[in-house]
């Protein structure tokens, strides 16, 4: 009995070539699964190749409609690549279905109905048109409005962590994400660019301290420990130059003076405030760099004179005097670095509003627990004490 061949037609041959070209799968998986000869789907696929390579004489010209089909696979390959582009895209968003109804609501506009824009977006229609409906609740625009004040009175400087515990102390029970979300909507974000220049001459041969201090910034009374340090300040009119002197035990900032130039008179200035404000007991622990201004003989005299032990960081060490690193830091990102001051001035009134108006009496600490170094200090929280003898 003679076995009768098998005829297929073009749009089969077509999908036994993708099932090799697209799927990845063999040739012999392929002519098993499907019982064909290799040699037929091998012709076939020579064939496919010389037809999308165009060479001239090679395979037979296409018919009208192999034409059709390969024009509807191209356009369901498009179809396919769009689709996939679409859901990273979305996927990207991860923000839930709130920025799908958006979408859905935009698309309205350009003429795609509903069902078509939340079918390709897979959300429900009734749930889009309650969302619609929806109106903002009266607890989430008071939360809105306390989080956006708590930002504001920080000077735009607050992240969510210090946000959270301002809008806590005004009494309103808000968690971290929640208020990380409701800061995202409104668009409130704190930025600042770091800048660096050295105010630090060690090239000198003044005598220097030891580092009495020892990096033990945890204190346990007021006016103990001092740190101080110098920083710069740029305005229109040139270096404006920040000396501050601040008490560890609260990170108080208790004296500062401002000037174009940063010869010893500066840091005396600030020490003089700190020491008019404070009324020290003797055996405070003043601790700064090595600097020239710290090592000259002026200033060396007016430790002595109130019977202040001078400590200095270890040469190159910035850690030595890490918190006093940190508020020139927050001064900077807070205030300085969102500011173009047209003057020493200028810059001058607005660094000592930044100190007295909002670092020490309202600016959240972790350190001390969330509170402000007024705040703390009011509070007379008790602390393990240190031995600071150690340090004398």
């Amino acid at each position: 009995m003679t076995r009768r061949r098998r005829q297929f037609d073009a749009s089969f041959k077509l999908e036994v070539v993708r099932m090799v070209r697209d799927q990845g799968l063999s040739v012999g998986e392929v002519c098993r699964s499907m019982e064909l000869g290799e040699s037929a789907v091998r012709r076939w696929m020579a064939q496919y190749d010389a037809e999308c390579a165009g060479g001239p004489g090679v395979g037979k010209p296409l018919t009208a409609e192999q034409q059709r089909i390969r024009q509807l696979e191209a356009e369901n390959r498009q179809l396919r690549e769009d689709n996939a582009l679409l859901k990273k895209a979305f996927g990207l968003l991860c923000t839930g279905t709130e920025v799908s109804y958006r979408v859905v609501a935009h698309l309205q506009q350009e003429a795609v109905s509903v069902s078509d824009a939340c079918r390709v977006l897979q959300v429900s229609r009734s749930g889009y048109y309650a969302h619609r409906r929806a109106k903002p609740s009266t607890k989430g625009l008071q939360d809105q409005i306390h989080v956006k004040a708590a930002f504001t009175a920080s000077g735009a400087s607050y992240g969510s962590r210090r946000v959270m515990h301002a809008v806590r102390a005004q009494g309103l029970r808000l968690g971290r994400y929640r208020i990380r979300t409701l800061m995202r909507e409104a668009g409130l974000r704190a930025t600042w660019k770091r800048k660096f220049v050295s105010t630090t001459d060690s090239k000198h041969a003044l005598p220097v301290a030891e580092n009495v201090l020892d990096r033990r910034f945890d204190v346990a009374e007021p006016n103990r420990a001092w740190v101080s340090d110098i920083t710069y300040v740029r305005t229109a009119q040139g270096w404006l130059y920040l000396a501050v002197v601040l008490d560890l035990y609260s990170r108080k900032v208790v004296g500062w003076s401002l000037a174009p130039t940063m010869p010893a008179d500066l840091v005396m200035s600030a020490l003089i405030m700190a020491l008019q404000q404070r009324r020290p007991a003797p055996g405070l622990v003043l601790h700064s760099d090595r600097g020239s201004q710290y090592a000259s003989a002026e200033y060396q005299a007016l430790l002595a004179r109130h019977q202040i032990v001078c400590s200095m960081s270890r040469k190159g060490n910035c850690w030595d005097n890490a918190v006093m690193e940190r508020f020139f830091l927050n001064l900077k990102m807070e205030r300085v670095w969102q500011r173009q001051y047209a003057n020493h001035d200028e810059a001058r009134r607005d660094i000592t509003h930044y100190i007295v108006g909002f670092y020490n009496p309202v600016r959240l600490h972790s350190t001390l627990g969330y509170l402000s170094p007024t705040a703390y200090e009011a509070k007379s929280t008790v602390k393990e004490p240190i031995c600071l003898s150690e340090m004398t």
